[in-house]
């Protein structure tokens, strides 16, 4: 099948299995949060039913069918455009027996019978970082629900998480440090375990800009915490773990 661009988009090769992204220069372009977090998870079991909150034009649940087995992934995206172009990258990649799309609002998936409670192995989620009124409004829309909790807030996509996952499931979210005490305090409070936390800086003197976060559904109390992922040296290259994230480490000179 061939896919055709319209304005503005261009294709660009993962370097991973033969995936590939259509993007839109002037929307919302996939970073390197989604990349990260797809190594995060890549654990996911074989088999695994999986759910993407915020999924965006399809980069995680790309990747995720690259890197795991699992049975299937749904994502979830508000905007009818960017969860069209994901749809459109499920055709690219061949995904159709692995990838859904559902363009919906989270908050409404389980009242509009997209899904079921209690039914999901995994969910993932990049979700909006900032709060709404604050730090710099992006003028274009779909750039600044990508980035403020304009529609769902990060308690959404907690309590949505609890509801959907099943018991023992697993979460797998990345967030901005700065939000780690909510982030904890309402994964407790909604009986989502934190399990796991990794720091991502950008470079080693850095304080961290990112935060990876694991959690699972009414588990007990133990929270590790792993060494800091480190993504440039000193010398403005990418670290020898962030080259093998990307696949590259056998390419570098």
């Amino acid at each position: 099948m061939k896919i055709e661009l319209k304005e503005n988009e261009e294709i660009n090769d993962l370097e991973y299995k033969g995936l590939k992204m259509i993007q839109n220069k002037e929307g919302f372009c996939f970073g390197m949060d989604s990349i990260l977090l797809s190594d995060f998870a890549k654990e996911i079991k074989d088999e695994s039913y999986v759910i993407d909150l915020g999924a965006g034009t399809g980069i995680l649940d790309v990747l995720l069918c690259g890197k795991t087995n699992l049975k299937k992934i749904i994502g979830v995206e508000i905007q009818e455009d960017v969860a069209n172009l994901a749809k459109r990258n499920i055709q690219l990649n061949h995904l159709e027996d692995r990838f859904e799309m559902i363009c919906s609002n989270i908050k409404d998936i389980i009242i509009k019978n997209y899904v079921k409670k209690n039914s999901f192995d995994v969910v993932v989620t990049n979700p909006p970082y900032k709060k709404d009124k604050t730090g710099i409004q992006n003028k274009n829309y779909t750039k600044l629900i990508a980035r403020h909790e304009i529609e769902a807030n990060l308690e959404d996509f907690i309590q949505i998480s609890y509801q959907i996952l099943k018991d023992k499931g697993t979460l797998y979210m990345i967030h901005r440090p700065e939000r780690l005490v909510d982030i904890l305090i309402l994964l407790r409070n909604y009986k989502i375990e934190p399990k796991e936390i990794r720091f991502v800086q950008p470079k080693a003197e850095k304080d961290p800009n990112l935060v990876l976060v694991k959690g699972i559904k009414n588990a007990k109390s133990f929270i590790k915490v792993q060494k800091p992922l480190i993504v440039y040296q000193n010398d403005g290259n990418y670290t020898e773990e962030i080259l093998k994230i990307y696949h590259k480490e056998e390419k570098k000179k």
